[in-house]
């Protein structure tokens, strides 16, 4: 793994303190085997590097994965003071037989697994893909200096 070109207003350590911290979802663009574009919102965390979501193996986001790896990615705020990160990476897809992925990432999003949406996310007849994205660029950008620093979006 090659590190990433990082540029904008925040330097790596920032970047990754901003992903780690941020727990909103990253939207990801992908194509479609016709050559058209496709955008998901995912939950996603920030580890060793990498960004990983979760999805069921039966989404058509797996099928396009598999076509076409080449991503571009953005986690940001919706509200004043905007700041967050894009970037373009590569995906691997591999089973996420135990969840392992989902598991983290549902206590990340909601706090734990006692919920009707997580029990039904972690139904043993899902089947469930994880998607490790190697990022090969960063660019940041924060708002706060020019727009203040209050904001109703909870980042961490």
């Amino acid at each position: 793994m090659s590190d990433p070109d990082v540029r904008g207003a925040w330097t790596e350590p920032e970047v990754a303190a901003f992903l780690d911290e941020a727990t909103i979802p990253i939207r990801l663009a992908t194509q479609r085997p016709d050559g058209s574009l496709w955008l998901v919102a995912l939950w996603f965390r920030y580890r060793d590097g990498t960004l990983e979501c979760a999805t069921g193996a039966d989404a058509a986001l797996v099928r396009f994965l598999r076509h076409e790896p080449a991503v571009a990615f953005e986690v940001s705020t919706n509200d004043v003071p905007y700041r967050g990160v894009r970037g373009t990476g590569t995906a691997d897809l591999a089973p996420d037989t135990d969840k392992t992925v989902l598991r983290a990432l549902l206590e990340r999003y909601l706090g734990g697994t006692d919920s009707e949406l997580a029990a039904w996310l972690l139904d043993d007849d899902r089947d469930e893909v994880r998607i490790r994205i190697e990022p090969h660029e960063f660019y940041s950008w924060d708002y706060s200096e020019r727009m203040g620093t209050g904001s109703s979006e909870d980042t961490a």
